[in-house]
């Protein structure tokens, strides 16, 4: 038998814009706290600066706030934005949370891609990739080493030389409680995507969004595994994090007819509309011969929202799979609570009947 596949959650978060920001984020913790409590291994949080639908500054922070309310779920930001910050305060951040959660802290390393948080920091989009890889050695060095420090980059330069003290202990790094340090994970969405070069490059584990098809999924895990050979490493489908939108009701019907219209399927028109700001809509695209006119909701429900019940949901995964190959953890993604009652019925179909009956299907051991 093979290992269970594992299951959490990822919210952008994704509520309305006139909803409270109090009461956004009290739903936010509501669902760590119901994840938890169904045994989702994982939960991850995004960071964004300037998005109304999607305000979450400071993930640390709130993944501190759940921390006390959980008691056995990993948690982490998806990403840290590396190239908003200074390498040198992520590492000493990020060290300092992992002691805090006593080790239930994920990683995800990535640069933010919003064309607005890049415009209030100054930043300039193409040197994103750049700037993230930059400040992977630069942390990955800060937790490995002990001062003095003088690491020079293109972007920053990290000196603890002048000040630095071992008699009366300043200049030191708090190094993470996990060791080497916490599993770290890398997002992909892009065709040939640098990320997932990196990410098998240094090991890290692959975290495949929610809004790239099928076929695109098994072509990330390939750009992956070929950069993980390339550097001698034997990459491993169990670190392989696949992340789809999934909703369930009682009948396929009912759990189509609230996918098209509640938040989740909101959220792919306007995800639509962010990346054609930026990205563009290609990253939606089976196929990148497809107009922009045919990505429309009737293609989403197709692609990529899995709605159905409990049967309808198994099959469209399995299918998925087909496509993908296997992988280790499926992230559910998680969206505003418009109909708060159905989507905690949902989480509770996807953990307590789907992962039960996807792991059967698939040959694992119960979870």
């Amino acid at each position: 038998m093979t290992s269970p596949i594992k299951y959490g959650m990822f919210v952008m978060p994704y509520h309305y814009p006139d909803k409270p920001l109090s009461q956004c984020y009290d739903e936010d913790l509501e669902a760590a706290v119901l994840c938890d409590q169904l045994g989702f291994s994982e939960f991850w949080i995004g960071e964004h600066h300037t998005i109304l639908r999607e305000s979450i500054p400071l993930p640390e922070a709130f993944i501190a706030r759940v921390l006390p309310a959980t008691e056995n779920i990993r948690l982490g930001a998806a990403p840290t934005c590396l190239n908003q910050h200074n390498p040198a305060a992520v590492a000493t951040r990020l060290g300092f949370l992992d002691h805090l959660t006593k080790g239930r802290l994920n990683l995800c390393f990535g640069p933010g891609s919003t064309a607005s948080d890049m415009e209030l920091f100054g930043l300039d989009f193409k040197a994103s990739s750049a700037m993230t890889r930059e400040a992977i050695d630069m942390i990955l060095t800060l937790w490995s080493t002990e001062p003095p420090y003088d690491i020079e980059g293109e972007f920053w330069h990290i000196n603890m030389t002048e000040q630095f003290s071992e008699d009366i202990g300043f200049g030191y790094i708090h190094k993470p409680y996990q060791q080497p340090h916490p599993p770290i994970s890398m997002p992909a969405m892009s065709r040939n995507s640098g990320s997932m070069k990196t990410a098998g490059k240094y090991g890290f584990q692959p975290f495949v969004a929610a809004l790239v098809t099928a076929n695109r999924i098994g072509a990330l895990w390939d750009t992956y595994a070929e950069a993980a050979h390339e550097a001698g490493r034997t990459p491993d489908r169990a670190d392989f994090k696949v992340c789809r939108a999934i909703f369930l009701a009682d009948t396929t019907k009912e759990a189509q007819e609230r996918a098209r219209n509640n938040a989740m399927g909101e959220n792919f028109d306007y995800i639509g509309r962010v990346l054609d700001r930026g990205l563009g809509r290609d990253i939606y695209k089976r196929d990148e011969s497809m107009s922009d006119a045919e990505i429309d909701m009737d293609y989403f429900m197709k692609e990529l929202i899995i709605a159905g019940d409990v049967d309808e949901v198994l099959r469209r995964l399995l299918e998925v799979m087909e496509e993908t190959g296997p992988f280790g953890t499926l992230i559910s993604m998680g969206y505003d609570w418009d109909d708060r009652e159905a989507w905690i019925r949902s989480n509770e179909l996807f953990a307590r009947e789907l992962m039960p009956a996807l792991n059967k299907a698939v040959g694992a051991e119960s979870a």
